[in-house]
């Protein structure tokens, strides 16, 4: 039996990123390509849906620390949900905070060009994990996530 293009295979976050991954900025739309046209004419960006699940897809820039190679360490991910996801860490420096997903999920693909390809993934989960008082993981918050990352 054949595994399909586009499969998704579950992964557990320590083990895709085992020093976990930094965001630096906020989650933002994923809106699709808007023509000059279409900007003149006044027509509103539409944000992406993902044809899986059909969440609305939000972006992010996230580091992995893990990642030896320093034009792979960092990457977006697309955070599949409803309503705009929040992290629910703070801030530990203006503009980057320590986020963990769950509900993880890998795509393999082929990034690069030319004779310089290279195995990369696609990553997708359910939400962020949720922290409590005392630094310790509880439930989660709603809103997947999609990212590319070089392995």
């Amino acid at each position: 039996m054949a595994i399909s293009r586009g499969h998704r295979f579950p992964v557990e976050f320590d083990e895709a990123f085992p020093q976990g991954l930094v965001m630096v900025g906020e989650v933002s739309p994923d809106n699709e390509y808007q023509s000059r046209e279409d900007r003149a004419a006044g027509r509103p960006a539409r944000q992406r849906v993902d044809e899986i699940t059909g969440k609305r897809q939000w972006k992010v820039a996230v580091t992995d620390p893990s990642e030896p190679n320093a034009k792979r360490a960092s990457f977006e991910v697309t955070l599949l949900a409803d309503v705009q996801p929040v992290p629910t860490t703070g801030e530990v420096l203006p503009g980057m905070r320590p986020v963990e997903l769950e509900g993880l999920t890998a795509e393999p693909r082929v990034a690069g060009n030319g004779e310089f390809k290279y195995q990369s993934y696609v990553f997708r989960a359910s939400g962020f994990k949720a922290v409590n008082a005392s630094g310790g993981r509880s439930k989660s918050q709603s809103g997947p996530a999609e990212s590319a990352k070089a392995a």
